[in-house]
């Protein structure tokens, strides 16, 4: 994800809602044809309806309160149990600055967070960055402290750091019931070491993470997450080089953005990527915009839906929470005015 700090500003365009490709015909029916996939022991029982809030705690230093549907001021964890949320997603950076919208998310930060979401009953999801700020689809840039490594010695930071970070989790008994290794790395991670046109290096730092999260937490489900499955040469490209390297991960997740008609399409593209190698999956990422929120509550209950159908695990809305003039981000479902939440989140509630 890659988030707009101020109007005007950032990168959005990719945010805005598909009006063009998507699966096509032959995609839908070959994956309607696909067995359901089967969930591994340790996933959270039943779909999960999740919400990726790592701006909140930034938020709340800066002042910022939410209110409920009634206009009430209310903790933001217990005003999202209202709508069924039993997950939360928590980015971190590597050595991030105090910058209040693309800095903070260190892992201290983050643990102090998580303590209070596992504190409301929810389970927790744990993106892992790779840098000192965004990382997306576009953007695949390594900690500055990493960047004139070789790849030999990439590995052994990659390895000390998930390390350190994971065991930073445990000790605050929030390991997290899942961990992102790298958020949209459609293009790899770490470039140019990373690269997806140096798969066999790109393998050997993912699967160093992954050893990691596993050697601390073993029950922890690691996932590969993609952007635009909408794009199924973009998927295949990088599955197929992940995979033929020895590639490790349990579960395939992905970003999407588009509006409720494409919905069928796109999931139907996820389970079949997810099929062919034998992965459950997860939409770890969705988003409308907040000034378009009937259309957008539409678009959330039609990716749910699909989902469900389709043997998905789980969705999460990316920073639900966010308001001007903490953040020019427009795809939130909070409004600004009120600070009540916008129909978008009845969305949870009716499929």
């Amino acid at each position: 994800m890659s988030p707009t700090p101020a109007p005007g500003h950032g990168r959005i365009s990719r945010r805005t809602l598909l009006k063009a490709t998507t699966a096509t015909a032959g995609a839908i029916a070959t994956a309607a044809a696909l067995a359901e996939l089967e969930a591994p022991a340790h996933a959270a029982a039943g779909f999960v309806k999740g919400v990726d809030i790592s701006w909140a705690p930034q938020m709340e230093a800066h002042g910022h309160s939410w209110r409920n549907a009634s206009g009430q001021q209310q903790d933001l964890l217990a005003i999202l149990k209202g709508y069924g949320i039993t997950a939360v997603r928590l980015r971190t950076f590597v050595n991030p600055s105090s910058d209040p919208a693309n800095g903070h998310c260190g892992i201290d930060e983050v643990a102090a967070f998580a303590k209070r979401v596992k504190a409301a009953g929810m389970a927790i999801m744990l993106d892992y960055m790779f840098g000192d700020t965004w990382n997306s689809v576009g953007v695949q840039n390594p900690p500055a402290a990493w960047k004139d490594m070789t790849y030999q010695q990439m590995v052994a930071a990659m390895s000390g750091y998930v390390q350190r970070t994971m065991g930073v989790m445990k000790a605050d008994d929030v390991l997290p019931t899942w961990v992102q290794i790298g958020n949209e790395i459609n293009s790899g991670i770490c470039r140019p070491v990373g690269s997806v046109s140096q798969p066999a290096q790109m393998t050997g730092l993912l699967n160093a993470a992954y050893a990691q999260v596993k050697a601390v937490s073993p029950h922890t489900t690691v996932c590969i997450h993609l952007a635009q499955p909408q794009k199924y040469d973009v998927m295949t490209t990088f599955f197929s080089r992940f995979a033929a390297n020895g590639g490790k991960w349990d579960m395939s997740v992905f970003s999407s953005y588009g509006s409720a008609e494409y919905a069928p399409g796109i999931v139907a593209n996820m389970r079949r990527i997810s099929a062919a190698y034998g992965k459950p999956f997860l939409q770890s990422e969705f988003g409308g915009r907040v000034d378009r929120a009937s259309s957008t509550q539409a678009a959330l209950v039609a990716y749910i839906k699909e989902l469900k159908a389709n043997g998905g695990q789980g969705i999460f809305y990316w920073e639900p929470e966010c308001m001007s003039p903490f953040t020019g981000y427009a795809m939130g479902a909070w409004d600004s005015a009120t600070k009540r939440p916008t129909v978008i989140m009845n969305g949870f509630t009716q499929a």
